[in-house]
């Protein structure tokens, strides 16, 4: 398992948590509604920084998802919709719930949007 956990850093004194979520290991996450401005940290099962990055700024347009990626021991921030072949993702909401991608769609102008995410609990 791993702790991805996304923080807002220019929120309050010392940042505000956007999100806590422990997921299989994976390369890349999509996030939902992501703030203008995240820090990004990846922990292993054993609590061991492994990935980070702070101040990852949005660039260009405001998208309702980002996608970040691991690359080495840091993240990288790419906001833009879906592809199709990003079907089969974790997407992490705020608050730290993780569901995998099963649909996406939206409307050439960027008016709207449609889309499906799996939940699975096990305990």
């Amino acid at each position: 398992m791993e702790t991805w956990e996304l923080w807002y850093p220019a929120a309050a004194a010392t940042g505000l948590l956007v999100a806590r979520s422990r997921i299989d290991p994976v390369k890349s996450v999509w996030t939902h509604s992501p703030p203008d401005l995240l820090t990004v940290l990846v922990r292993d099962a054993d609590e061991n920084l492994i990935a980070h990055t702070e101040n990852l700024a949005l660039e260009g347009k405001h998208f309702p998802m980002a996608r970040l990626e691991r690359d080495g021991t840091s993240i990288r921030r790419e906001d833009r919709w879906p592809l199709p072949g990003d079907i089969g993702s974790v997407v992490i909401l705020p608050g730290g719930e993780a569901g995998i991608l099963k649909s996406w769609w939206n409307a050439d102008d960027e008016t709207e949007w449609r889309w499906q995410l799996e939940f699975y609990n096990h305990t």
